[in-house]
């Protein structure tokens, strides 16, 4: 992904896509979301990943994925108002305390439901986040539009275990 270059969905190769939402301006907005490959590049890159949605519960996807990123060497700070503490680590409430306690993060991993993440897009934006990434599964266009013109770099629909895993089976 080329900042500010979108990608063609009919022709993007590595599983590209192009995320268009509506401008309330009237106007359509394309953002550019990152490839396979890109997306394990931004992984490669990342030190501080907050876990948007992140549960206690060892049967949800978000546990085992925060669980398998720390035992990576991630510094995985979970986002849930609703418990002190998720695998050892203190919890927060929004992204803004999480930032005001340790600094920006590299990733911004959203474990909700699509509606909830325009707003997620928009706290990433203002806590400087480098990359929105929204898990298997979950897909808004808008969430992607508004991370993309905040400059963030964009991931839907994929997670970051696997793209983790695939990374290492490619002996990066």
């Amino acid at each position: 992904m080329r900042a500010g270059v979108p990608v063609n969905p009919h022709t993007a190769r590595d599983g590209a896509r192009a995320a268009s939402a509506h401008d309330p301006r009237g106007r359509r907005g394309t953002a550019s979301v990152a490839t396979a490959l890109e997306a394990r590049g931004l992984l490669r890159a990342a030190q501080r990943i907050a876990v948007v949605g992140a549960s206690p519960d060892p049967t949800r996807p978000s546990h085992d994925v925060m669980r398998y990123l720390l035992a990576a060497g991630y510094d995985c700070v979970p986002v849930n108002p609703s418990v002190p503490e998720i695998l050892g680590r203190s919890t927060f409430p929004d992204l803004a305390s999480a930032t005001a306690a340790g600094g920006r993060f590299d990733i911004v991993d959203v474990f909700r439901r699509p509606e909830a993440t325009p707003e997620i897009a928009r706290e990433a934006v203002a806590a400087g986040a480098g990359v929105l990434w929204l898990q298997l599964g979950i897909v808004n266009q808008e969430a992607a539009r508004i991370a993309a013109d905040g400059g963030l770099a964009v991931v839907m629909d994929r997670c970051t275990k696997i793209e983790h895993r695939a990374m290492l089976a490619e002996g990066v």
